[in-house]
């Protein structure tokens, strides 16, 4: 490496290090905005209302959701959501087992109604997949039996 590589190299790690430390570069105002009280909520109807701005929703089965009948590491459980309604502006995921239900919650304005993720869930329970569709909320569920250390708890 040529002296002058390691001089501009310091001190573009400088200068970076220095606006991080004057607080220039402060990572919260990157984040997008976040519904704490959809995820701080205790039941399912609470976390709908803070997050979609209503609690009711009809059931649909053009909701899939893919998820394995068995689960043997509730920490990792992978999760498909797909939705053949039309105009869907929203998916939001729940886990109605656990203490806080709201897993997940994506914004889909234009883009086709496919999410897949991995979520956490304490005991057996249902995955509940809530689409927003031309202003009405619809819903499909999955019971997901989650198994101790893969021994059937």
């Amino acid at each position: 490496m040529n002296r002058r590589t390691l001089l501009k190299r310091t001190l573009a790690v400088s200068a970076v290090s220095v606006a991080a430390s004057a607080g220039l570069l402060a990572p919260g105002q990157a984040l997008a905005a976040y519904p704490t009280a959809a995820f701080e909520a205790k039941d399912s109807a609470a976390a709908l209302s803070a997050a979609l701005g209503s609690g009711s929703f009809e059931h649909s089965d053009d909701i899939k959701i893919k998820a394995p009948d068995i689960a043997e590491n509730g920490s990792v459980v992978p999760v498909t959501i797909s939705s053949s309604l039309a105009g869907v502006e929203s998916i939001s995921l729940l886990s109605e087992s656990n203490n806080s239900p709201m897993v997940a919650s994506f914004n889909l304005n234009g883009s086709q109604a496919f999410v897949s993720t991995r979520i956490k869930m304490g005991k057996t329970g249902n995955v509940l997949a809530v689409v927003k569709s031309g202003g009405k909320l619809y819903a499909n569920r999955k019971e997901v039996k989650v198994t101790i250390g893969g021994c059937g708890g």
